[in-house]
């Protein structure tokens, strides 16, 4: 196989509502798309969209842009989907993911309907940007709302100080806390042990990448590791570091990075490879007003796979792509 073109196309997303985090706000998503052709007509793509509030940087993104490209353009000419190529394992037809409610302060009730219609059964949610207390409070609301089972994917985007950090995390006792990712806003090892011992559900790291030394898979001070393939620049390095994570007993779930259709699939394709039983964090399509092609549906709270070859990307049905 050769590459025998390749070029670059830029786009510029709307998001359906303004995306907030303790670390800021944005309502565009940019970015650009690569595009490959090998001597046999066939196209591999890959997705750059850095986000310095996610901690993906531009060579970070480039690189997962082009290794995504490269790998799917290989999957195609093994005529696999682009998981089992990267597990060895049959293909997986679909993965289990959150509900992304965003903001806890701007969670509206249809949306948290919407949400549960659409079968999600774990709903992530961004806290840490309020009074710990007032969200406490807001969260005990919602959960008046929720059928038994449903559960909280909190996301604190390193918030708190350590002390309101615990003091949260007890705050959290009586409530369905599926998980709280990247509490604290000077996050050590220490610190970490210390908190998820106050906790009875996992903690996460997710941006907090310095933290990811040999200490810290001898002696996991959280229970999961939340996984950005554009963060940690590609696919087989994040497999890399997923397949070190569970062989310590820690849970990987992936998680997107808020791209395009096409970075959205190989983040699905690296999840469906490496755990899954798992619930991800990929069900951000629906914040995208428009999209670079087709995104990955989802039903009853799974995202549906494609079942072709390679990446399985689909450039050009929204708005937006048709100008590429």
């Amino acid at each position: 196989m050769n590459i025998v073109a390749a070029d670059w196309l830029p786009y510029s997303l709307p998001l359906r509502r303004p995306w907030q985090t303790s670390q800021g706000v944005f309502d565009v998503r940019q970015g650009r798309l690569l595009r490959l052709l090998d001597d046999e007509a066939r196209h591999g793509w890959g997705d750059c969209s850095p986000l310095p509030e996610f901690g993906i940087d531009e060579s970070a993104a480039i690189a997962f842009a082009e290794e995504t490209a490269i790998l799917d353009l290989v999957a195609q000419k093994a005529r696999q989907p682009l998981n089992a190529w990267l597990s060895g394992n049959p293909p997986v037809e679909s993965v289990a993911v959150n509900g992304n409610l965003g903001s806890l302060s701007l969670i509206k009730d249809d949306a948290l309907k919407q949400a549960l219609a659409n079968g999600y059964s774990i709903l992530k949610i961004k806290v840490g940007i309020g009074d710990w207390q007032d969200e406490i409070a807001d969260l005990q609301r919602l959960n008046n709302q929720l059928p038994r089972g449903t559960l909280f994917r909190l996301d604190a985007n390193a918030a708190w100080k350590m002390d309101e950090a615990s003091a949260f995390v007890m705050a959290c006792a009586d409530l369905p806390i599926e998980s709280l990712e990247e509490p604290l806003s000077q996050p050590t090892p220490a610190g970490l042990v210390c908190l998820q011992g106050l906790a009875s559900f996992p903690l996460a790291v997710d941006e907090s990448i310095q933290l990811l030394d040999a200490p810290f898979f001898d002696h996991p001070p959280v229970r999961r590791l939340v996984l950005k393939p554009a963060r940690h620049g590609g696919l087989l390095a994040t497999m890399g570091l997923a397949l070190r994570a569970q062989a310590r007993g820690i849970e990987c779930v992936v998680s997107s990075g808020l791209e395009s259709a096409c970075g959205l699939l190989a983040c699905a394709h690296l999840a469906a490879a490496i755990a899954p039983w798992q619930t991800h964090g990929l069900g951000t399509a629906e914040w995208l007003a428009e999209d670079t092609g087709a995104s990955p549906p989802v039903s009853a709270g799974r995202l549906i796979l494609p079942r072709g070859t390679g990446l399985g990307f689909v450039p050009g049905l929204t708005q937006a792509a048709r100008k590429l």
